[in-house]
């Protein structure tokens, strides 16, 4: 039972979380279990199966206060480009 559960957080560790242009469903890339959590504390969820984030320049400059990894923050200013904002979702592998 112990092995078990040691192997399911393992599990859950290493799974990776696509994350996608809401529009155009276009991967932007993978983040990593801590990275989505950073989401999901600074951003406003509208429900608990909700998937999706309006993110825009203010957003990231936010998270980007030491809480996200450099990877996060430098893919989603790649998403916004020059866009006053853009919504991403999120998908486990």
């Amino acid at each position: 039972m112990i092995q078990e559960r040691a192997f399911l957080k393992s599990d859950r560790q290493l799974t990776m979380i696509d994350i996608y242009n809401q529009a155009t469903n276009t991967r932007l890339g993978s983040i990593t279990e801590a990275d989505l959590q950073v989401l999901v504390d600074a951003l406003e969820e509208e429900s608990s199966e909700d998937r999706d984030y309006y993110i825009d320049a203010a957003t990231i400059d936010v998270i980007a206060d030491g809480r996200a990894t450099e990877h996060l923050v430098n893919m989603l200013r790649a998403a916004l480009g020059t866009a006053t904002g853009v919504d991403i979702r999120w998908e486990r592998r």
